[in-house]
């Protein structure tokens, strides 16, 4: 009995070491070109920020074709449209790892699709390049969160507004799904904290493409004009922005009286609209299209000759891509193959230059350092950066929550978990995980 057990252990080894080189073969030689996701809403709601994201990785595929492609192939870019349809954002995802076989997808722009395609990466094995600021409370293998986490732009932003203006109130504003709800509760359970009184939190949520705001901002105001200087922390996602902003002007709040501070808006949001009523007001982000340095004049020049067009601005996520393109590409040739489970052993600890200054390194809990950079609005639609960190780490779990703050994401050895316990010395997730 013993010898046929040795016998069919040894079988299955030799089994399963076949059948993982002839996975690797086929991710690597059985096709012509490799295959990129790109999954952006081109339609909808979010069409408003995420054409851009699509764009910028054509962009940057044509860029690494040009230098010789990747593993001595030319790579080939796969173009879904989920139309900012939470469900169909996983039938898509679902579609570029099952028929279209891509290597990695880089994609997604709210938490909600994010959650959505989440378990369709984490069943077939896949590779998400998440680009846009979150609210954290997660750590997934298949998941790299090139976008920042709290720590990386929300809790600084209260920071400078609480440190710099003076601000004692607080309104947190935002689209009514999980990004500004989570985003929220952190900042609440953080001012609180810091002594800010519960009567000295207004919250309000609103749905995507809101665009009645007169009465909520007839509320903003009526809260700002009790004799301590308040502040909008802006969580608003999308289309809705544009009323929001005109209708804090028709009711005549400037930013001097409440200053607003909106983690969801940036250059291309503000390209072709008036952006009279939101100079002044504030923008939190981890790279700003004004950044003063030659990686980032560089970028733009490229962005400029690829689109055909000269006025066409750069922004926060724009950047993520780009670094979560640079690190893939260094992965994939560190492990000489574009097998999903090796480029995501390969990634962790590779760094690349970020457009702001300085170097972006992939961290074990998949997230990455970022600096934090506090920009006040121009009348063109740019920002002057008023304030900037060194850079930070990306924490994927919040210090000022209770079910959060012993927790880390690492999957390295021999951690190998999203949702560690350090006081426990257990992993929190599933059965596979905690192995």
């Amino acid at each position: 009995m013993l010898l046929g057990a040795g016998l069919a252990l040894g079988l299955s080894a030799s089994l399963s070491g076949w059948a993982e080189e002839s996975a690797d073969a086929n991710a690597d030689s059985g096709d012509e070109t490799i295959k990129v996701g790109v999954l952006h809403s081109l339609s909808g709601t979010m069409a408003i920020s995420e054409t851009t994201l699509k764009d910028t990785m054509l962009m940057l595929i044509e860029q690494q074709n040009e230098e010789g492609g990747l593993l001595g192939k030319q790579l080939e870019a796969v173009v879904v449209d989920p139309a900012s349809d939470w469900p169909l954002f996983a039938e898509k995802a679902r579609q570029l790892l099952e028929q279209d076989k891509v290597a990695a997808v880089f994609g997604c722009w709210t938490s909600v699709s994010r959650k959505s395609v989440l378990p369709v990466f984490e069943e077939l094995d896949g590779l998400l390049f998440y680009p846009v600021q979150y609210e954290g409370e997660e750590s997934s293998e298949n998941v790299f969160y090139t976008g920042a986490a709290p720590n990386q732009q929300a809790i600084p932003a209260v920071d400078y507004l609480k440190d710099e203006l003076g601000v004692e109130r607080w309104v947190l504003a935002g689209t009514d799904y999980v990004y500004p709800r989570t985003t929220n509760k952190i900042l609440e359970a953080y001012l609180k904290q810091n002594g800010v009184a519960e009567e000295d939190i207004m919250i309000n949520y609103t749905p995507f493409s809101h665009s009645d705001w007169q009465s909520i901002v007839a509320e903003i105001k009526k809260f700002g004009s009790e004799g301590k200087k308040t502040a909008v922390v802006s969580t608003i996602n999308g289309d809705a922005n544009v009323p929001f902003y005109k209708e804090l002007a028709n009711q005549d709040i400037s930013s001097e009286d409440i200053p607003v501070i909106a983690f969801s808006v940036g250059e291309e949001e503000l390209s072709g609209i008036d952006t009279a009523p939101l100079v002044g007001h504030l923008a939190a982000w981890n790279y700003f299209m004004s950044v003063p340095t030659d990686a980032n004049d560089e970028f733009i020049e490229t962005w400029h000759a690829f689109i055909g067009n000269p006025d066409r601005v750069t922004n926060d996520p724009m950047e993520a891509h780009k670094i979560g393109f640079d690190l893939w590409v260094k992965a994939v040739e560190k492990a000489g193959t574009t097998d999903p489970m090796k480029v995501e052993e390969a990634i962790v600890g590779l760094t690349t230059d970020n457009l702001s200054g300085g170097t972006a390194e992939m961290l074990p809990n998949h997230h990455i350092t970022k600096p934090v950079l506090i920009g006040e609005i121009q009348d063109d639609g740019q920002f002057a950066i008023v304030y900037q960190t060194e850079a930070v780490p990306g924490d994927a779990w919040s210090d000022y929550l209770e079910g959060s703050k012993d927790l880390v994401g690492d999957w390295t050895d021999p951690i190998q978990c999203g949702n560690y316990n350090t006081k426990t010395e257990e992993c929190l997730g599933s059965e596979e995980a905690a192995e």
